[in-house]
C-alpha cells in the first residue's frame, strides 16, 4: 500500500505538471521516471507472497533511488546512506544489526505523548506561559522552572520546542540544562502547532500566514525573551538556538540591537545566515524554483508549509510508521535535507521523531530561504521590484547589519551538514565583531539533526556547550 501510494504520487507529478517539472528540473524529473519504473518492476510491488525478509531485501533498496537520484540530478554528489551489505554507504554493516535497534523503539509511548506529558513523565515541571506580540500573534513558551540562570531554547525550521525533549532524559538538551540547575525556556515561533493562535486571524485566514523568519526574529523573539526577563527579573538571559533559531537572533539583533543587551551569551548551533554553499538536494530543488513555487502555492491558497495537522499525522502514519521499509525512506528524506552523515543517528528514536516533527511553518520562511540561496546574501524579504521600493524604498531588499550585533556568540558547525556549509558559517563568523568562539564539532559525519538528537550529544556538543555557559 505504501508503495503503491508512492508510485501514484511520483507519476501524478509527472502526469498533471509534467510541463513544469519539465522545465525546471529536466535531470531530477528524468530520475523520477526511472524511479518509479524500476518501483513497479520490483518484487516488493509484485509479488505480495514472499517472506517479510525476502520483500524487505528486495524492496529496501529500491526505496533509496529516488533521493539518490535527486542528489546526483542536484549536483551533490554523495550517496545516500543504505541498509543492505553491498551499500558503500552502509549504516549499521548488515541489515540484522539494524532490526533490533528498530524494534526497540516500536511502541514508546513518547511518539504520541505531547511535550507536556513527556517532560512531566520523567519527572520534571513544566510550566506553559502565554505571550502576545506586537503583532497579535498569541505563543507558547514552556518552562522548567529553577532558581539558576535563564537558558532559551529557539527551535529551527518545522521544529518546536519538542526538539530539545524528544531525545529524552539522557540526551536532551532542556533536559541537561535542568540536571545542571538552569531555569530552562523553550520558545514557539508563530505558526507552529504549539503557537497557531492570534487575537483576531485564524489559521484558515491567509493574512495568519504572511510572515517568514524576518517576523520571527524582530516579533516573536522580542515578546519571548522579555516575557522571560519579566518573569525572572533578571536583565539578560542565555540564549541557544538551532538551525532557524541562530537565524532569527541574527535578524533581532541586527533589526533591534537594543535587545544585545538583554543576552548575555549566545550559542549557535549549526547557525544560517549565509547558505551560498548549501549542499542539501531538497533545499536547493526549492530555492531553484523559489519564485514559481510561492507564487503558485499563493495562487492557489497554500500558506502553511508541512503542518502538524490531523492530515498529515495521517500521512506520517501511512509512510513513515508502517514498518522498517517505509521508516528507511522517511529516514532518507531526512538525510537529503540535513546531511548523510549517518552514525550519530539514533534509530531506536525514530518513532518518537517522527511523531513530533514536522511541527508547522508559513511557505513564507521556506522562500525566506530560498531567496537566499539564489542570492548568496543574508538580507530581507525580496517582494519583487515594486515591492521592495514600496517596503525599503529601494529596488532590492536591504542586507541585515551584522555589525549591530554586539552579544558575545559562539558558533558550533560540522563538516557533514548540509545546510550550514563551513565556507558559509566562517564567512559569517568574518562578518561577526562580537563573535568569541568557533567550534568544528570532532565528528567528520556529524549532521544538521545531530546537533539536536546525536547518539554522543553529551560528549560531541554539551560537553563545550556547559563550559561556555559557566563562563557567561
Amino acid at each position: 500500500m505504501i508503495l503503491h501510494c508512492f508510485i501514484i504520487i511520483s507519476a501524478a507529478a509527472l502526469l498533471c505538471d509534467g510541463q513544469i517539472a519539465e522545465y525546471l528540473f529536466p535531470e531530477l524529473t528524468q530520475a523520477t521516471r526511472g524511479v518509479v519504473d524500476e518501483l513497479t518492476k520490483t518484487p516488493l510491488v509484485s509479488r505480495g507472497s514472499q517472506s517479510s525478509g525476502d520483500l524487505l531485501s528486495a524492496g529496501v533498496r529500491v526505496l533509496t533511488l529516488l533521493p539518490e537520484a535527486a542528489t546526483r540530478a542536484l549536483g551533490v554528489g554523495t550517496q545516500l546512506p543504505g541498509l543492505l551489505p553491498d551499500s558503500h554507504t552502509n549504516i549499521f554493516g548488515a541489515l540484522d544489526n539494524f532490526l533490533p535497534d528498530y524494534d526497540a523503539g516500536l511502541g514508546n509511548e513518547d511518539a504520541t505523548l505531547d511535550i507536556r506529558d513527556i517532560v512531566r513523565k520523567y519527572g520534571y515541571t513544566l510550566e506553559e506561559h502565554e505571550v502576545v506580540t506586537e503583532d497579535d500573534y498569541i505563543l507558547s513558551v514552556f518552562r522548567i522552572p529553577s532558581n539558576g540562570s535563564a537558558v532559551f531554547l529557539m527551535h529551527g525550521l518545522l521544529g518546536s520546542a519538542d526538539d530539545y525533549v524528544v531525545a529524552g532524559p539522557e540526551n536532551g538538551l532542556a533536559y541537561l540544562l535542568a540536571d545542571e540547575g538552569y531555569d530552562v525556556w523553550m520558545g514557539n515561533a508563530r505558526g507552529t502547532k504549539h503557537s497557531r493562535r492570534h487575537v483576531h486571524l485564524k489559521p484558515s485566514e491567509a493574512k495568519f500566514w504572511d510572515f517568514s523568519w524576518h517576523e520571527i526574529g524582530t516579533l516573536d523573539l522580542p515578546a519571548m525573551i522579555d516575557s522571560v526577563l519579566e518573569e525572572t527579573t533578571a536583565k539578560s538571559l542565555k540564549y541557544i538556538g538551532h538551525s532557524q533559531g541562530t537565524t532569527t537572533f541574527f535578524v533581532l539583533t541586527s533589526v533591534r540591537p537594543e535587545y544585545n543587551e538583554k543576552v548575555s551569551l549566545m550559542v549557535a548551533l549549526s547557525p544560517v545566515a549565509f547558505m551560498t554553499n548549501v549542499r542539501s538536494p531538497v533545499v536547493r530543488l526549492l530555492a531553484a524554483g523559489t519564485p514559481f513555487i510561492h507564487g503558485f502555492l499563493k495562487a492557489i491558497g497554500v500558506y502553511e508549509f508541512l503542518p502538524d495537522s490531523s492530515l498529515m499525522r495521517t500521512l506520517k502514519l501511512l509512510m513513515c510508521g508502517a514498518g522498517v521499509v517505509s521508516d528507511i525512506m522517511c529516514s532518507n528524506i531526512m538525510f537529503m535535507m540535513a546531511g548523510v552523515g549517518y552514525a550519530q543517528f539514533n534509530f531506536t528514536n525514530l518513532p518518537v521523531l517522527m511523531g513530533h516533527t514536522p511541527a508547522g511553518a508559513s511557505a513564507k520562511q521556506v522562500a525566506h530561504y530560498g531567496q537566499g540561496v539564489l542570492t548568496g546574501e543574508f538580507r530581507h524579504f525580496d517582494y519583487g521590484t515594486a515591492g521592495n521600493l514600496e517596503r525599503y524604498g529601494t529596488e532590492t531588499p536591504p542586507s541585515y547589519a551584522l555589525e549591530n550585533i554586539v552579544a558575545p556568540i559562539s558558533l558550533f558547525y560540522s563538516d557533514a551538514d548540509w545546510l550550514a556549509h563551513p565556507k558559509d558559517v566562517d564567512k559569517l563568523y568574518n562578518n561577526l565583531d562580537s563573535a568569541i568562539d568557533i567550534h568544528k564539532i570532532p565528528y567528520q559525519q556529524f549532521n544538521h539533526l545531530d546537533f539536536l538528537w546525536a547518539k554522543d550529544f553529551k560528549v560531541l556538543v554539551y560537553k563545550r556547550l556547559r563550559k561556555l555557559l559557566t563562563f557567561f
